[in-house]
């Protein structure tokens, strides 16, 4: 079962009226016409205004060239005249017909003749100034006709509009598509009725936690049934789990199910930028969860929104998230349960959540979605299996006996990964052989034959895999080797010994830990005994060999000198490598007593390890000449070059140094 993700609507590429765009942006347009008249504005001066009555002294000192009459302004530009005055030979009387009058207007509307420089308002009634146009010698382009109204009246609004447009467009992108009014609105996505075809047949694996949801699905569909026996169905469940596990696709199999809208959104959705948005957003997400009742809200990640207030780097009860916090807190608390609202919420990080979340009232069921059993692992791979076509040498559950660990998300994948693997081979159906090459490449990285070993390195990491593999078949407890490759793989690893466990397993007792820890030294002990000094290839293996030693001191309380006390604070994450080390509450005394007890369990298991191989030495040698030779290895090939027929393990106990052993 994979963690399904909740379909989105492919975003569209936006107009600035928020629709498709049609192979440009109406937006950017709108822009460069705006910039536009910027420019023409910045650049074109227009006509100087100057008085009535100086224009008409520079037409009595034929400094004018050109002019043009209207009824409300005259235009003029300066300049020598062209035409003769009144007394001289001819006068050009034609510069004055309609024609160059319908010139006049062009040039002055931007054509290519000239253009004026001076304007002037004209004096109502004034019978002088067609005489001094006449003995001017300027050239007189008829009468200035006035631009219509609807012509003006565009010239005005244009810039305008354009200012407007592009207002609205910076608004719609900082609204996110919605407008600046939508910028409190929630983001959620909202499915209908029929919209999720997801069922509880769909998800496998987690049987328990479908047996928790249905109560919830029963209670969508026949809420009386509830009611007259005054019972209150949870306002809020929330789904815990490791990632990968299936609480989306859990949310929308209860939806499904219960054929109710079905909400969703991200945690990460509420929290912005500016101070008030987040709580505006939760209280517009229960106003329509509320108007659609009944229903179901899935806020995904909910620790994005629900970490506990107060702790590291919090600003305060003015930070938005906070603020954010407490809305949502408030809004659980006043609607009513009868209404048929159900909050679902899911998240793999609930160590952080506020405590206020989780108390009664509000996300007051828990519904754990753990990493499924080898069963469970099985049944989602007859899931993801009914869309691939396997060959009938597949055994599913073969693969899920070797996939321990996996969730829904990785089983999916390898899945996939083995398609992958059979088309690239042109192959009709995936192989057995497919998804053993899709588990290798998952777990341990992709092969990379190419890289160039020389010869002295790769026979020190044959020896150290043999080691690890003689060791692993020799100690109690331990489990049997799958598959020894001295094939270098993903970042770092120049070789891997796969160990198969024959069953999940949730308890290990002081010695098979004990043995765990001499596997991992295997490999650092048959350097020391074949090569007579280690090399950096165990550096991984000496992390998680002292991590084990560790938590067998502070942890599970496996120690003579400290007795069974836990010393490390207790904290519960579903994500790897988030567990961390933290000191308990102890002083340097006990410290030093912890870092000695670490040192003799690694100490004693790295003897261990290297008494083992002393006495198999020659089943070493030959493992690490076959590896050599073939560079992979089966497990079967190993236990029977590795173990005794007879007793292959039967002294082996004898073997444990440490007093709390068997």
């Amino acid at each position: 079962m994979s963690e399904e993700k909740i379909p989105q609507d492919r975003p569209g590429r936006s107009s600035l009226f928020g629709g498709k765009r049609l192979g440009f942006s109406l937006g950017y347009a709108l822009l460069g016409v705006l910039l536009l008249f910027a420019f023409r504005s910045a650049t074109d001066e227009g006509p100087r205004t100057v008085s009535y009555s100086s224009l008409k002294q520079q037409l009595r000192d034929r400094q004018i060239a050109e002019i043009w009459v209207g009824e409300q302004e005259v235009l003029a530009r300066r300049g020598k005249p062209a035409l003769p005055t009144a007394d001289g030979a001819a006068t050009a009387s034609g510069a004055s017909q309609g024609g160059e009058g319908a010139k006049g207007a062009f040039a002055l509307f931007g054509g290519g003749g000239p253009r004026p420089d001076l304007r002037a308002l004209r004096v109502p009634g004034d019978e002088e100034l067609p005489k001094l146009v006449e003995g001017s010698g300027a050239v007189a382009w008829g009468h200035l006709e006035e631009p219509p109204v609807l012509l003006r009246l565009f010239s005005w609004m244009l810039p305008i509009g354009v200012m407007i447009l592009f207002w609205v467009w910076m608004m719609r992108r900082m609204g996110g598509g919605h407008g600046v009014m939508a910028f409190g609105k929630s983001k959620y996505k909202l499915h209908g009725e029929n919209d999720v075809i997801t069922r509880f047949v769909d998800v496998a694996g987690v049987d328990e936690a479908k047996t928790e949801l249905v109560e919830v699905v029963d209670y969508l569909k026949n809420p009386g049934r509830y009611g007259k026996l005054g019972a209150r169905i949870p306002k809020g469940v929330l789904l815990v789990g490791p990632p990968g596990t299936g609480k989306t696709l859990l949310a929308r199999a209860v939806a499904g199910e219960a054929h109710v809208p079905f909400f969703t959104l991200s945690g990460a959705d509420f929290v912005e930028l500016f101070v008030g948005v987040g709580a505006s957003r939760v209280r517009d997400l229960f106003e329509q969860a509320q108007k659609n009742a009944p229903c179901i809200v899935f806020i995904d990640e909910l620790d994005a929104l629900g970490k506990a207030r107060g702790g590291p780097g919090g600003m305060g009860g003015n930070d938005e998230r906070e603020q954010t916090l407490n809305q949502l807190l408030v809004q659980m608390d006043g609607f009513d349960p009868a209404t048929g609202v159900v909050i679902l919420a899911a998240t793999n990080r609930p160590e952080f959540l506020d405590a206020a979340l989780l108390r009664a009232g509000r996300f007051d069921r828990q519904v754990l979605v753990d990493r499924p059993d080898r069963a469970g692992r099985q049944a989602i791979l007859e899931v993801h299996a009914a869309k691939v076509q396997l060959a009938p040498d597949v055994d599913l559950d073969q693969v899920a006996a070797r996939t321990p660990g996996f969730v829904g998300a990785d089983l999916a994948n390898l899945l996939n990964e083995a398609a992958l693997l059979a088309a690239r081979r042109d192959a009709e159906q995936v192989s057995s052989a497919d998804l053993e090459l899709a588990i290798d490449r998952i777990v341990a990285g992709l092969e990379k034959k190419n890289r160039l070993i020389n010869p002295h390195e790769k026979r020190v990491v044959a020896y150290h895999e043999a080691g690890h593999a003689v060791v692993s078949s020799c100690v109690q407890g331990a489990d049997p080797v799958q598959k020894v490759s001295i094939v270098p793989r993903g970042l770092g690893a120049l070789g891997i010994t796969w160990h198969a466990p024959t069953e999940d397993r949730y308890l290990m007792t002081v010695s098979e830990l004990q043995g765990k820890i001499a596997v991992l030294l295997g490999g650092r002990a048959a350097e020391l005994v074949f090569f007579g000094e280690a090399s950096t290839g165990a550096a991984n293996d000496l992390a998680r060999a002292t991590e084990a030693a560790r938590a067998m001191v502070v942890e599970y309380g496996m120690s003579e000198l400290l007795g069974p006390v836990r010393l490390r604070p207790e904290r519960r994450a579903f994500l790897p490598g988030m567990e961390g080390y933290e000191r308990g509450e102890y002083g340097d005394r006990v410290a030093d007593q912890i870092d000695t007890e670490v040192r003799r369990l690694v100490d004693e298991a790295l003897e261990r390890a290297r008494r083992l191989l002393l006495e198999r030495r020659d089943r070493v040698e030959r493992l690490a000449e076959l590896l050599l030779e073939q560079e992979t290895v089966s497990g079967d090939e190993v236990r029977r070059l590795v173990c005794d027929e007879a007793a292959p393990r039967a002294a082996e106990s004898a073997l444990a140094t440490s007093p709390l052993a068997g």
